[in-house]
């Protein structure tokens, strides 16, 4: 369960500021294009070599209890399904808006958060793929997080000197946005 309250303004320096986090934001979705890109062409190559050592005649049962090709046909349907995936994934980054929270005045896909959590300021970028990946561009450590994720679902909406709370298996962590862009 999710608990939001505003809180008084604190006068907290913002580890980012405006003009850099526009560009850290283009940096960051530029990054997890690229890498999901690389991965593409990656799992595509596999793909195709697990399908042709799987029809491959060489490699036919030799017994019945030989599943070499069978197991090896059905990692390439795996493979060639998580291509699939990863083809939407590269569309749905390809299609985020970076401006929507600026013109909803509000926490949105798209947004780079700088969250209190234990005393520390950390940057989470919330969007709909490649949720748990941690990125470092320049000396920006941040966070991608999936709208999907308790925290990114809890985080939509929200606005500076929120306070929320999440749950996890181990514990309730409370965080304060300081700002977002």
């Amino acid at each position: 369960m999710t608990f939001v309250h505003a809180g008084p303004e604190k006068n907290i320096r913002s580890v980012v500021g405006p003009d850099k986090a526009k560009e850290l934001k283009r940096s960051l979705l530029e990054e997890l294009l690229k890498k999901s890109r690389e991965e593409l062409v990656d799992l595509s190559r596999a793909a195709l070599e697990q399908k042709n050592f799987a029809t491959d005649q060489e490699f036919k049962a030799e017994s019945k209890y030989d599943t070499r090709a069978l197991e090896a046909s059905y990692l390439a349907s795996a493979e060639a399904k998580r291509v699939e995936e990863l083809k939407l994934e590269i569309q749905i980054l390809e299609e985020v808006d970076l401006n929507l929270s600026a013109r909803l005045q509000e926490i949105s896909i798209g947004a780079l958060v700088e969250l209190s959590y234990g005393g520390r300021q950390m940057l989470y970028f919330l969007i709909p793929t490649a949720g748990g990946t941690l990125l470092k561009i320049h000396d920006d450590a941040v966070v991608v997080v999936s709208v999907f994720s308790p925290i990114g679902d809890a985080m939509l909406g929200l606005k500076k000197s929120h306070h929320f709370e999440v749950e996890t298996p181990k514990e309730t962590r409370a965080y304060e946005i300081l700002n977002f862009y």
